[in-house]
Order: structure tokens, then C-alpha cells, then sequence
């Protein structure tokens, strides 16, 4: 087992709004999320500068779910270096119809609202809104190339999800289903279904992991019950359509308070 674990190097890059997660083996590197379309270019300067590869070493790209900054560089790695774009599977396309399509625009707007907060310079987030994998992985699956990572499912956070597992460290990344802002835990926005996503919580820390990799808040070392898993989970689903109902009904309500005065 400790022959497995120093085969891999993991390295964390900055990325344009999220960490960026690169697995480095002898046989090739995996990037544990899509990352945003900005990213592009970071992840392709860091393995032929910093790894010193040629970039069609980059094997494998997965996609834990289908927002900006975890979609949006996966089909433009895979046009330059060749690599095979991997997800979970979804029953439906996360921004099908006309729904999909607005949601699609409010997320590109929050991400760079996001960036802009963060003092980043404005860049172009712009990607397809359907994901063409090459191929798609299920709860428990071994990774192509890389079996030592395997899926688990954690959704809420979207409909499909997933986490990464490294078996040998006992390390997984989450992606967003935690995230770090300072010292505090918090859950992520939105998040559609959240009787789904207090199990995944769950579910993570039943596997009781010794660190977890936050695409938004690096990684933590952890310990069973650690105050990561004890982020509040909404009782409702906290949505794009269901923020704005809430503040048209707030703003009614203040209207309608202003006139019986």
C-alpha cells in the first residue's frame, strides 16, 4: 500500500475561482475537475512547466458536476491534449430546456461575480452547457488508468454529483459540497435537493476520509465528526428561482407595509 501512495503526487494549483486538483503519476495526470474555461492554459503551463511533461500526458479529466468551475475547461483539454473527459451519471442534462438555459447564464454571471470578489481580473468563463463525456462513471467506480481513485456519489449539490476517493491516502476530493470561506464550513449554493445532500454529507463522513479536498478551501486534514460535516442543511432546496421569488415577495410585502402607512 505505501508503494501506491508515493506513486502519486498530488499537486494544488490556483485556479481562476476554484483549486485546481492535479494527480501525478508515472503513467500519465489525471485533473480531478473540469475547472473553469479560464483555467485552461494554467493546467497545460503546470504540467509542461512545473511537471516538465508534454501535455498529452494529461490521460484524464473528470467532471463532478456541470457548473462553470468544474465543466467549463473540460471540452478544451480535451481538443488540445487528447485526454478522455470522464462524469457521473445524471438522469437528465443539468441545464436541458429553457430553465436549464437561464440557469445556465445566472451561473457564468455568479462565477465571475465570484471572481470579481475575489479581486480576479475579468476573463472569459463561457462553455457549452451540455457535456459530451467520453465516458460515464458510477458510484463505486474505478477510475480509467487510475484505479486507485473510485467514485462516490454526493448529490444535492445538482443532480449528479461526485466526489473522488483515493484509497490508498484515504483522501477524497468533494468538490463543492463543502465549502471553506475563512474558518468557517459552509454549504454550497445552490443546492436543489437537500434531503440528498444531507446524506451525502453523511455519507462522506461515514468513510471517516484523513483529509478532504475542497474546491473551495483547500485541503483539510480531518478526523471523525470534524466540524466540516457539521455545516446546516437547508430543510427547503436554495435556488436561483427560489431567491428571486423571495425577494419579489419581500419587496411586495415592504410595498405593501409603505402604503398603510
Amino acid at each position: 500500500m505505501f508503494e501506491l501512495i508515493v506513486q502519486m503526487q498530488l499537486h494544488t494549483v490556483k485556479g481562476y475561482i476554484q483549486s485546481i486538483y492535479i494527480a501525478e503519476y508515472a503513467q500519465g495526470v489525471m485533473l480531478l475537475d473540469g475547472c473553469c474555461r479560464a483555467d485552461v492554459g494554467t493546467v497545460l503551463r503546470f504540467v509542461r512547466d512545473e511537471l516538465k511533461r508534454p501535455v498529452t500526458d494529461l490521460r484524464l479529466v473528470m467532471v463532478t458536476h456541470m457548473h462553470p468551475d468544474h465543466a467549463g475547461g473540460a471540452h478544451r483539454l480535451r481538443q488540445l491534449t487528447g485526454c478522455v473527459v470522464a462524469t457521473g451519471y445524471t438522469e437528465r442534462s443539468w441545464y436541458q430546456g429553457v430553465d436549464g438555459w437561464l440557469m445556465h447564464l445566472s451561473d457564468i454571471f455568479l462565477g465571475l461575480w465570484m471572481a470579481n470578489r475575489m479581486g480576479r481580473p475579468l476573463k472569459n468563463i463561457w462553455y457549452e452547457r451540455t457535456l459530451r463525456p467520453d465516458l460515464v462513471v458510477a458510484d463505486g467506480d474505478n477510475l480509467p488508468q487510475f484505479p486507485e481513485w473510485s467514485v462516490v456519489a454526493t448529490p444535492g449539490h445538482t443532480n449528479g454529483d461526485i466526489s473522488l476517493w483515493h484509497q490508498p491516502s484515504h483522501r477524497i476530493y468533494v468538490a463543492d459540497l463543502i465549502i471553506k470561506v475563512r474558518d468557517d464550513y459552509r454549504t454550497p449554493w445552490p443546492i436543489f435537493y437537500p434531503n440528498r445532500y444531507r446524506d451525502s454529507v453523511a455519507k462522506v463522513e461515514q468513510m471517516q476520509p484523513a483529509a478532504v479536498l475542497l474546491a473551495h478551501g483547500g485541503e483539510i486534514a480531518t478526523e471523525p465528526h470534524h466540524r466540516c460535516f457539521a455545516v446546516e442543511t437547508p430543510k427547503v432546496p436554495k435556488t436561483h428561482w427560489r431567491a428571486i421569488k423571495l425577494k419579489f415577495q419581500n419587496s411586495l410585502s415592504r410595498s405593501e407595509h409603505a402604503e398603510h402607512k
